[in-house]
């Protein structure tokens, strides 16, 4: 009997290492992208939003470039060079400068809950493009999630216009968002994540290159803590957040992963008292839960017929 032992035990051993460490990525992805919203909102004060994007996605791919290098690079075939550079202008470089931009007016916590209803347009896009269908959830949690946005967007137009337009580019920033992951996915089945991240961060960096005599002025000019935020941003919100996103998303379906965001917002409203002692207004949150409350719908499976 005493040989049937290890072959009772390391089965289940190898699953439960791998799902802690498919936990920790995801909890590491989720913090990291919570804090980006309140570095992205001190560091803005001094950082024009281009600047602050290339100089995230140069400090990004200066990271993982040592990574990435230490072994043979994963060729990938034409179609998957098409997705990759969509991804990388999409997530990398329209993301990050229309994020920027939105924070200049509005605070982190409103910022990530807008941001937020990427998972539906995600599941959207799926069905618009790769021929999934609109289920009728799908439908109905985007009807409540856009009810969830207008209603921010009333508490923002009762601050002036400049919120308003803020949430214009939280909007431009969850369609990028969207398309990033709808391009990601099909690459980082056969690509490694960290690989799939540095490329992303190049092709992003090039896409923002216009930024360059910006950054470098501002960068001239700016503090010790707001250069250090960028670094930041790009060491950990990017080189690390990403690979470890792009980890999971290997690993688990798309649509179970996107769920997990709905931690983002709270953390980011919780931070942002915390660090910046700031938070969304009264119907600002209340317009964040409908946001949630929708996405949250729009995951609901359909009941089996019969």
């Amino acid at each position: 009997m005493a040989p049937s032992r290890p072959e009772t035990r390391l089965p289940a051993a190898v699953p439960e290492a791998r799902s802690g460490r498919l936990l920790a990525a995801v909890l590491i992805t989720l913090v990291a992208w919570a804090s980006a919203f309140i570095v992205i909102r001190g560091a803005g004060a001094e950082f024009t939003p281009g600047a602050m994007a290339l100089g995230r996605l140069l400090v990004g791919a200066a990271c993982l470039t040592p990574l990435v290098l230490r072994k043979p690079l994963t060729r990938l075939t034409g179609r998957e060079w098409l997705l990759t550079a969509a991804y990388g202008v999409a997530w990398f470089a329209a993301y990050n400068v229309a994020l920027n931009t939105a924070e200049r007016t509005l605070d982190a916590g409103t910022t990530a809950m807008i941001v937020n209803i990427g998972p539906i347009l995600i599941a959207v896009g799926a069905g618009l493009v790769l021929g999934e269908g609109i289920p009728r959830w799908l439908a109905i949690g985007a009807g409540v999630a856009f009810c969830g946005v207008l209603l921010i967007g009333v508490s923002a137009g009762a601050r002036g216009f400049h919120d308003v337009t803020g949430i214009a580019w939280c909007l431009v920033a969850a369609l990028t968002y969207a398309i990033g992951v709808l391009c990601q996915k099909p690459v980082v089945r056969r690509v490694p994540a960290t690989q799939l991240t540095w490329i992303g961060c190049i092709i992003g960096a090039i896409g923002c290159s216009p930024f360059a005599g910006d950054l470098v002025r501002d960068a001239a000019t700016a503090s010790t803590a707001a250069t250090v935020g960028v670094v930041y941003l790009g060491a950990v919100p990017t080189a690390l957040a990403f690979t470890t996103w792009g980890y999971a998303l290997m690993r688990m379906p798309a649509g179970r992963l996107g769920i997990s965001t709905y931690v983002v917002p709270p953390l980011a409203i919780v931070l942002g008292l915390l660090v910046l002692r700031e938070t969304p207004g009264p119907l600002a949150i209340v317009g964040g839960v409908v946001c949630l409350a929708g996405v949250a719908l729009s995951r609901r499976a359909p009941r089996p017929s019969g």
